[in-house]
């Protein structure tokens, strides 16, 4: 009697296709661990059974593709469906640490900032991405791959190989090559914008795991028709070119100069009763607005806040750029104040002391209006001998050179962005100090003493000048809070030199929202004449 043997192989159609259910079934249960059972809850929304099982339908194609691209290179179902698990676990996994570093999941554009991770792991929380850490994932991603070379026998028939080569290529890539092609983008744009609704990480995350919200979000973000979008905005949050003023009575433009000062909170909103601020002390009576600036983000991603204050625009209306409104600069061009400003005939300078190309920087503000840029490569500044970050004592030094260099009577817009308060905040960054929270507010209080000298230069010129000063998202601050329990930041606008009223009297406090800080100030400085749409 012969004797027979089961061999899986001898069934590829029925393996593959049981490997393809095995990292669905794997996949599905494990996207759930992306963010924490309480935020789960939180972020669920009240979906039909049908809606729901439309949501995991939804995700199979992008399980079918990633799986399709593992079998593409191997030809190997089981290595297929490892891998395909692996990558998933892995979107899941850095999705969670994500959250539970600045509570936001993982979306569509970090993608465009991991160059950036290992560029500046500093400035990322992300020194553990050392040596040790790329031989533990080199010898994972390519000793398992070669294991499953070796033992798991290729299903690639013998008769064609090329042929069925480039098929398998083609039916793993060429989706995600369409997405790219206008005709086909833009119905499937449509199509995914129908399924997820408005833009909502923590939801998608939640309805559709990581990397398929990943996935969802980019296809969104890449079909979105913005030109009539812009439009409206334009029209609905800024008035004609006309209506900024050029001269007061002296025939002296204005000299506005924005202070976004990293990570800066008062840290006494916090019980912190012992650290010294007398210039933050001295605006509060200066100014003629001030007060709590609620944040676009706590911890991080200075950005948001940044390209706020410049537009001002609420960041819910820009769909899906408001995760990084730098990738899509140019579709805002026209409606953002520095280009109404150099439009109107004032200068635009933009000047923050790190490299250039970080968070594209160097290709977003000429498209925003600035005309200048000054950046960390025009710093005089060694990390060895003066620590991580240029200090806001050298760069008002900078900002006061270039003001006195400003001869003429036309309009200056000058935005600083400073890095000094940026953690991490690690021992002997500080002489003597070890303890983060120390470290923080020692270097709160150099950037207050910085301000000062800010302060009394500007006071003495012989022109108008309004001082916008505000923190762009409180500390990453954990070991003091985590979260904070009220991260709103703080802001002043002053006036000063010529643009200081005889009488002043100190205004009361008031909430702002960073979209409006300009707004708020070009109306104190009447600069701005008509009434808002």
């Amino acid at each position: 009697m012969a004797s027979t043997s089961f061999h899986m192989h001898d069934y590829p159609l029925t393996l593959t296709v049981f490997c393809y259910a095995l990292s669905c079934v794997v996949i599905l249960f494990t996207d759930r661990f992306a963010l924490p059972k309480r935020q789960r809850k939180k972020n669920r929304p009240l979906f039909s059974r049908r809606r729901a099982a439309m949501d995991v339908l939804a995700r199979l194609p992008i399980i079918a593709l990633v799986f399709a691209g593992f079998f593409a290179i191997s030809w190997r179902p089981l290595y297929a469906g490892a891998g395909t698990m692996s990558f998933f676990v892995i979107f899941t996994g850095i999705s969670r640490a994500k959250f539970k570093f600045i509570r936001e999941p993982l979306v569509f554009s970090d993608i465009a900032l991991v160059a950036d991770v290992f560029k500046y792991k500093s400035i990322f929380y992300a020194n553990s991405l050392n040596i040790v850490f790329w031989t533990v994932a080199f010898l994972y991603v390519f000793g398992v791959s070669g294991l499953y070379m070796y033992f798991e026998p290729s299903l690639l028939p013998s008769n064609g190989k090329l042929f069925w080569i480039i098929v398998m290529i083609l039916v793993a890539d060429l989706p995600w090559l369409l997405l790219f092609y206008g005709p086909v983008n833009r119905p499937v744009a449509d199509f995914v914008q129908h399924l997820v609704g408005k833009p909502n990480v923590k939801v998608s995350t939640v309805r559709f795991g990581t990397f398929a919200s990943v996935v969802f979000h980019f296809i969104i973000w890449l079909g979105r028709r913005r030109e009539k979008i812009i439009a409206d905005l334009s029209e609905r949050f800024f008035a004609a070119v006309q209506d900024l003023i050029g001269h007061d009575a002296d025939n002296k433009a204005p000299l506005i100069v924005v202070w976004q000062s990293e990570s800066f909170i008062d840290m006494r909103h916090c019980g912190v009763d012992h650290v010294k601020l007398p210039t933050i002390d001295r605006l509060q009576k200066l100014a003629v607005q001030w007060g709590r600036l609620s944040t676009v983000f706590e911890g991080g991603y200075t950005l948001r806040t940044e390209f706020a204050v410049l537009s001002g625009l609420v960041p819910d209306d820009l769909h899906i750029d408001a995760s990084y409104p730098y990738l899509r600069a140019s579709h805002y061009t026209n409606v953002v104040w520095p280009t109404k400003l150099k439009n109107a005939g004032w200068g635009t300078h933009f000047m923050h002391p790190y490299d250039r190309t970080f968070f594209l920087r160097h290709k977003a503000m000429p498209q925003l209006g600035f005309e200048k840029m000054t950046m960390l490569d025009e710093f005089d500044h060694d990390p060895a001998r003066d620590g991580p970050y240029v200090s806001d004592a050298a760069l008002t030094r900078k900002v006061i050179k270039d003001v006195e260099k400003q001869d003429d009577a036309k309009g200056r817009f000058l935005f600083v962005a400073s890095m000094a308060n940026h953690g991490p905040w690690e021992p002997n960054r500080v002489e003597g100090k070890t303890d983060p929270v120390d470290i923080y507010l020692e270097i709160l209080q150099q950037s207050d003493k910085a301000l000062g000298e800010l302060v009394d230069h500007l006071n003495e010129l012989d022109r108008p000048v309004w001082l916008v000063f505000y923190g762009d998202h409180a500390p990453l601050l954990k070991s003091f809070a985590d979260p904070f329990r009220d991260p709103r930041t703080d802001y002043f606008i002053v006036p000063l030199a010529a643009a200081r009223k005889p009488h002043h009297s100190p205004a009361p406090s008031r909430d702002e929202e960073p979209w409006k800080l300009l707004e708020a100030m070009l109306r104190h400085a009447k600069l701005h004449k008509d009434e808002l749409q």
